[in-house]
């Protein structure tokens, strides 16, 4: 079996995670001379750059392309693909790819749990885990739920309008860093005789206190970008630092996932972050994603809960089913709801931490892949 020879793109997103287990390391890959029969992990701006050579190494079959980007996944990884002039040498399995999430079986990839990864490697959330009983402990609390959105996506919008028709949006903590509307063939949210997918949804910022504290100060300067993700956290990964405040004061959490179309999971730290602190959530996500949690050795709130709307096909009655769910909760006794989901929230703390090692193994799972793939 041949022993894979791997090179690295410095911004593949992994390099580091990689860096032991390659050869070498670049930076401009148009001046790296070609090894033949080596593997070369690429990210995106070089996919882009370097299209052209990269379709002559394929095509002569000189070396192995790794197309990375494990930042993405399902529908968003196919949207990446779609920018570059090597689609059809991705769709081919041509080159390989280096997902986050679950794609088609056309393709040829590994899929990698980038922002599991990611966000328990911050000492703090970590430590954020110390917090939980405070949750189940306060038993009343000032807000009903917890709801952060970033960049704007129709199932968000939709979930938003809802709330707010109900007059349960300002009961919970939320925000909106993204000031677009969210227009989609196959979901709409219509009320007299317009559809509200159409109208811009207004930023919104968490009240200061509840803010990571190297942010607060943020929330009270112009900005005016309509996205103000970047402005908010610093241009960091802002969102992967948990603060324990929002979650105690909240009973439970609505996670608005990357991905609601489709039947692809993706998983990033929307879902990982209450789970790490062991708060109550409802997840607005693909069809199947509860399904494929649980396939992780997760549990979900399947006894609590009718978690029926994850085998529902069609996202405009999914997502309306979700909004039944949450709704009921919010109109129910919500001290009961939190201290019914606290043996789940805890077995799923404790699952985390056991299931890390085996995400930490990932150079080793992608050499054994690579292996497979070039025999």
């Amino acid at each position: 079996m041949l022993e894979p020879k791997i090179y690295i793109d410095a911004n593949c997103e992994v390099d580091d995670l990689l860096l032991p287990i390659a050869l070498d390391k670049f930076e401009d890959f148009d001046s790296v001379k070609v090894r033949p029969g080596a593997v070369y992990v690429l990210g995106r701006d070089t996919m882009i750059s370097s299209s052209d050579k990269i379709r002559s190494i394929v095509e002569q079959r000189l070396a192995h392309i790794v197309f990375s980007n494990p930042a993405e996944g399902a529908s968003t990884m196919q949207g990446q693909f779609a920018r570059f002039s090597v689609r059809d040498l991705i769709d081919s399995g041509q080159i390989m790819v280096l997902s986050g999430g679950d794609l088609d079986r056309r393709y040829r990839y590994f899929k990698f749990e980038n922002f599991f990864q990611r966000i328990m490697n911050f000492n703090e959330n970590i430590e954020s885990m110390n917090c939980t009983d405070e949750i189940f402990n306060k038993t009343i609390k000032p807000y009903k739920f917890l709801f952060l959105n970033g960049r704007m996506r129709p199932h968000r919008k939709w979930m938003l309008q809802s709330l707010r028709d109900a007059g349960l949006l300002e009961q919970g903590l939320y925000t909106n860093l993204h000031s677009r509307n969210a227009p989609v063939r196959n979901l709409s949210y219509m009320q007299n005789g317009r559809d509200l997918l159409n109208e811009i949804e207004p930023i919104h910022y968490l009240p200061e206190q509840y803010e990571v504290k190297s942010y607060q100060i943020q929330i009270s300067k112009p900005c005016d970008n309509i996205d103000v993700k970047h402005h908010l956290f610093k241009n960091e990964w802002g969102e992967a630092y948990i603060k324990p405040e929002p979650y105690i004061d909240t009973y439970f959490s609505i996670i608005s996932e990357t991905i609601f179309f489709g039947t692809d999971s993706f998983r990033t730290e929307k879902i990982w972050k209450p789970i790490i602190m062991g708060h109550p959530w409802i997840c607005i996500a693909n069809e199947g994603f509860y399904t494929d949690l649980r396939n992780m050795g997760f549990q979900t709130f399947e006894n609590i809960i009718d978690e029926n709307f994850d085998q529902i096909s069609d996202p405009q009655l999914r997502i309306e089913r979700i909004d039944v769910i949450i709704k009921d909760i919010c109109t129910g006794n919500m001290s009961k709801f939190l201290a019914e989901c606290k043996s789940v929230c805890k077995y799923n703390q404790q699952h985390m931490l056991e299931y890390l090692p085996h995400v930490k193994k990932f150079p080793q799972q992608f050499v054994e892949y690579l292996r497979e793939q070039i025999q």
